[in-house]
């Protein structure tokens, strides 16, 4: 079985446009929180993978499909979940949705395990890659 993590947000007046819309930069930060989040609920804090496991996890790509608007003041709901374990990388995947359930956005973001003293890739560490499998989703 596996876990789909989830975090609840307030658009905020910094979220959104002139258009009383929800701004990408939002959906960023959401998605960050979100991914901050996953990894400490999996036992690894950002803070301590430099120390603990001598690894950065920058992130490489961020692939993002809007699917209906936000508007300040409501709620959305982020799920995050692994769609894949790489070698060196990890594929987290994410669905954005409303207080009513609509899919407002959906996609993608791409991290490398860099080592810690020359910024190379490295093998995702194994306490890390088993930390992460239960949030693990076949496609």
């Amino acid at each position: 079985m596996s876990i789909t993590y989830s975090i609840e947000e307030r658009i905020r007046w910094s979220d959104i446009d002139i258009a009383g819309l929800i701004r990408w930069d939002a959906y960023a930060r959401l998605v960050e929180l979100a991914e901050t989040e996953l990894l400490r609920e999996a036992g690894f804090p950002f803070g301590t993978l430099y120390d603990t496991l001598e690894i950065w996890l920058p992130r490489v790509q961020f692939h993002i499909d809007y699917r209906s608007p936000v508007r300040l003041d409501e709620t959305l709901k982020t799920e995050i979940w692994v769609g894949k374990l790489g070698r060196s990388s990890i594929r987290l995947e994410f669905a954005m949705r409303n207080a009513q359930g609509a899919l407002s956005a959906e996609g993608h973001l791409v991290i490398v395990a860099l080592g810690r003293r020359n910024a190379k890739p490295v093998e995702v560490p194994a306490p890390l890659r088993h930390a992460l499998l239960p949030y693990r989703k076949e496609p």
